[in-house]
């Protein structure tokens, strides 16, 4: 795979996202994501997986460079095979934790919260949330009912409305992530909180995972069309056109000025 590499620690498997430079999600990483975790759920000697990133980063979100000049049938199959990802994750019924090394928004999050647990790397520096709306992102109502299980309705409704990151210390307050750690700790964390997940019986901890997530997963659409029209009319309307342009002119300058 170009964009993960997949290492084998026993019991379980790590999985890291090393796409330079900070893990942008274009549609090559969601198809290698997807093809992963199809491989891990279906390998009998695989029992969980942690997800990590680079150093600094877990994941900066969806390759909105990448992804403004997609043609009009690539972003309608990327925002499919993007929605069934988040789907498949959501599904995964063996332990999956995420190991956030660092800077996580938007679809850094709607990766993230599809795991059992969170381990994140400290620092007002590194933000994590469902920000779609800052980014000029229709946002789906399946993330929405993601944020709300782990956040509860309130403090969800408020945060996508206002397109808010949350630094680690006020992700951990909210229950978005689990835990807060130094960075050279998060996957030593990540590793002895699966080791502790696998002392379970197997079957007793998946069957109580598919309990637990079963209003959330009954809520899940697999094919919602009318979303998904609603969805490409905003990235195709010419306002949303021009602000995607600003911000690539935007990158493009901190990327030329940095060298």
């Amino acid at each position: 795979m170009d964009y993960l590499e997949i290492e084998k620690k026993g019991e379980y498997t790590i999985i890291r996202m090393n796409r330079p430079k900070v893990n942008a999600i274009n549609f090559q990483m969601v198809k290698e994501i997807r093809e992963a975790f199809k491989l891990m759920e279906e390998d009998i000697t695989v029992s969980g997986v942690i997800l990590t990133g680079r150093e600094g980063v877990f994941s900066a979100g969806l390759d909105l460079i990448e992804l403004y000049d997609y043609d009009k049938t690539k972003i309608r199959e990327f925002f499919i095979a993007f929605g069934l990802m988040y789907i498949e994750l959501a599904r995964f019924s063996k332990p999956f934790i995420c190991a956030i090394t660092g800077h996580s928004p938007a679809g850094g999050t709607v990766i993230a919260i599809t795991s059992d647990y969170r381990v994140m790397a400290e620092g007002e520096k590194y933000g994590i949330g469902l920000n779609e709306v800052a980014v000029n992102v229709q946002i789906s109502t399946n993330l929405i009912e993601a944020y709300s299980f782990w956040l509860g309705q309130s403090l969800a409704y408020r945060f996508v409305l206002e397109g808010k990151l949350l630094n680690s210390e006020e992700a951990l307050k909210a229950n978005l992530v689990d835990e807060v750690l130094p960075i050279e700790e998060v996957l030593p964390q990540a590793e002895k909180r699966m080791k502790h997940f696998l002392t379970a019986d197997k079957n007793i901890w998946l069957n109580t995972k598919t309990k637990l997530r079963s209003e959330w997963l009954n809520k899940l659409n697999d094919q919602n069309e009318e979303e998904l029209e609603e969805a490409l009319k905003i990235w195709w309307s010419p306002e949303v056109r021009m602000k995607m342009q600003m911000f690539k002119a935007m990158l493009a300058a901190k990327k030329n000025n940095s060298i």
